[in-house]
């Protein structure tokens, strides 16, 4: 007999009612027939009992940021490298690095900083954040800043990578071709300087690494050029080796077996530039964005710092300290948006269609371009029977439904349906960046009303709200004088 074809779970699988107390995962529980996030109850922001702190319901859709979640994250991760750090006696740092193309909302960049975490970028309007974040205060000397995405002669990121270097001396530009050496070169202002690696995805000998379908990072021959030129500038140091080899990966021997060509390059690199001191194993780490989501994070940890051990010891050279680039790690949990159903339609259909009263596609294009999936909750009548059904945007596209068209994955909501809220969960990375803020949307809907969620130490919660467009804003984007 073969086995049950697997799928992700994106929600309750069931008909029958959600059991009090039921732990969806860390941060999601059902109480009173209602899903509780991190404690606050997510159905009364929208029913007539608002909690503390509002002064009325808030309208559906909405966008829930919620910054406690990132910052459980960061402190989530640092521990997981100090505790592997101390097990294997590494004697490297690690510095955990908050990718901002992921998100670059202001109460994320600020949130990230506050927490620790070194800042990457990747475009020029990034360097703008930075320079806002220095003078506030968060950005502060002893944090550095990577410089990723290409940054040619005469571009307008190399020109601000410039004037960001009077502000701030811990800057590390990332060459990715040749010529942006050049603007550094001539700068007459001293860098701490990093090279990127060409490759990405089950690359595992040099011959393939060079041979990668990536746009990004140098091949072998050019990594050692730049090395050199580096070296031999009075004003350049090299700092950094990054090597970035995929996203979202959960396989652990593959994610480590496609990094130990990197380790080895950076050993050799190691023995002529003593400078050279930190590994930048890049992106790719995992986050929960279904509910059967499982990664070691101390497994993979162990067996990366395992390998800086043993390449660095074949070579004798000094271990280095390491650098992760997280993106959707960090910021992927800390996103929900929530919508009403507002029709319930048998329609003939083999499940029935329950209608929101947003888009999925354009709130998120992942589930329509990439077919990824997303956790899909009710926010209330949890405690109720469910039924197997389909979800419809208001749109008249097609493609705005879930799940994705190609998924297995059943989706089961509650069969009362009436004042039915239901929220996607780990829509924070990404997700809001694509379908673009304060812009135009598909089918003309107006942009949603966003809600950020802090909380102090004492368990309060704080509220911030931020208006979503009127229709007449929607005609303005669209160049209506109204």
């Amino acid at each position: 007999m073969s086995e049950p074809e697997s799928h992700p779970i994106v929600g309750w699988e069931q008909e029958t009612a959600v059991p009090e107390n039921h732990q969806f995962n860390s941060y999601l529980h059902v109480k009173n027939g209602h899903l509780h996030m991190d404690g606050l109850d997510l159905a009364q922001i929208f029913l007539d009992e608002a909690p503390q702190g509002f002064e009325q319901t808030l309208p559906s859709p909405l966008e829930i940021v919620y910054l406690p979640q990132i910052r459980k994250q960061i402190q989530k991760m640092r521990q997981v490298f100090a505790d592997v750090i101390t097990e294997l006696d590494y004697e490297g740092t690690f510095h955990y690095t908050y990718a901002s193309k992921a998100n670059a909302a202001e109460e994320v960049i600020r949130t990230t900083l506050s927490a620790g975490a070194q800042h990457e970028m990747s475009s020029t309007v990034d360097v703008d954040i930075a320079k806002i974040m220095i003078q506030r205060g968060l950005l502060t000397p002893d944090r550095m800043i990577v410089c990723n995405g290409f940054k040619g002669p005469g571009s307008q990121y190399a020109a601000n990578i410039l004037q960001l270097r009077l502000l701030h001396e811990n800057l590390i530009p990332v060459i990715e071709d040749l010529p942006e050496l050049s603007p550094l070169l001539s700068s007459g202002q001293t860098f701490n300087v990093g090279v990127r690696q060409k490759s990405y995805g089950p690359n595992e000998t040099q011959a393939e690494m060079d041979q990668a379908n990536s746009r990004f990072g140098l091949h072998t021959d050019d990594i050692w050029k730049a090395a050199s030129y580096i070296a031999a500038a009075p004003n350049l140091t090299l700092t950094m080796y990054h090597y970035m080899v995929g996203s979202q990966l959960t396989d652990i021997p593959a994610f480590i077996s496609w990094l130990k060509p990197g380790i080895e390059i950076f050993a050799r690199l190691r023995q002529r530039y003593p400078s050279l001191s930190i590994f930048n194993f890049g992106g790719g780490m995992p986050v929960a964005m279904t509910l059967d989501f499982a990664f070691d994070y101390h497994e993979f940890a162990r067996q990366l710092l395992t390998a800086l051990q043993e390449a660095c010891r074949r070579y004798n050279v000094p271990v280095p300290d390491m650098m992760g680039e997280f993106g959707r790690y960090t910021t992927s949990e800390h996103g929900a948006h929530l919508f009403k159903i507002i029709a319930a339609k048998e329609n003939g259909s083999k499940l029935p269609w329950y209608i929101i009263d947003g888009s999925i596609m354009s709130s998120f294009p992942d589930s329509w371009a990439l077919s990824e999936h997303f956790i899909v909750l009710p926010l209330n009548h949890l405690d109720k029977p469910f039924q197997q059904v389909q979800l419809g945007g208001i749109t008249c596209d097609s493609d705005d439904v879930y799940p994705p068209k190609p998924s297995k994955s059943p989706l089961y909501l509650p069969v009362e349906t009436d004042e039915l809220y239901i929220g996607f969960f780990s829509i924070g990375a990404y997700q809001e960046m694509l379908g673009g803020v304060k812009g135009s949307k598909h089918c003309v809907l107006p942009e949603a009303y966003e809600l950020i969620i802090d909380k102090d130490e004492n368990g309060r919660f704080h509220y911030q709200i931020l208006h979503g467009q009127h229709p007449d804003d929607v005609l303005r984007n669209l160049g209506y004088a109204v």
